[in-house]
């Protein structure tokens, strides 16, 4: 005789030919023992189950918790001090997104310029290695989207390379990479 707690499949209808009608046959002693360690497996089984949810659920939050201290701190080192993001109205975030607004196309590809500009500090393999960067990191960002980034990512993108090809024709290094 088996018995199972079926957890797996609740609309498994399983076979009780061999369990005994307990109102018309008794259970001998060593079917009541084998009945109760069955029970006290499955208990266990279930309990196990549940706790794994639970934990994973605790994991998911703990991974969530630092995923958005990682955000908030990115936020902190590109110099966004304002209202928590989760917590701005939907007009709020346009103005963040906006022309002129933190995140939007003019000053993220300043600051994605900047980055790789000031990093590279007029060495022109270092700006190549930035440039080809920031390509990459676009490319991976897509990757991640499943195809192509909105509208806006993908000027920020073309406006930040256009400020990097500047600054290396400034410097008087030709964009087209002469080993290529």
């Amino acid at each position: 005789m088996k018995i199972s707690a079926g957890q797996n499949n609740a609309s498994h209808v399983q076979d009780f030919s061999g369990v005994k009608n307990l109102y018309t046959e008794k259970l001998s002693l060593d079917e009541a023992k084998e009945l109760k360690e069955q029970i006290v497996q499955n208990a266990n089984a279930f309990t196990f189950q549940a706790a794994s949810v639970q934990s994973n659920l605790l994991k998911l939050d703990d991974k969530f918790t630092k995923a958005y201290d990682e955000f908030q701190s990115f936020l902190n080192d590109v110099g966004y001090g304002g209202k928590p993001i989760a917590e701005l109205s939907k007009d709020e975030a346009a103005a963040l997104v906006s022309e002129d607004g933190m995140f939007g196309i003019k000053q993220t590809s300043q600051r994605i310029a900047d980055f790789v500009i000031n990093g590279a500090g007029g060495d022109e393999s270092k700006l190549r290695a930035g440039r080809e960067g920031m390509l990459l990191g676009f490319k991976q960002a897509e990757e991640m989207w499943g195809g192509k980034l909105p509208e806006i990512s993908q000027i920020t993108m073309q406006k930040a390379t256009e400020i990097v090809d500047m600054a290396m024709n400034d410097l008087g290094f030709s964009i087209f990479n002469k080993e290529a």
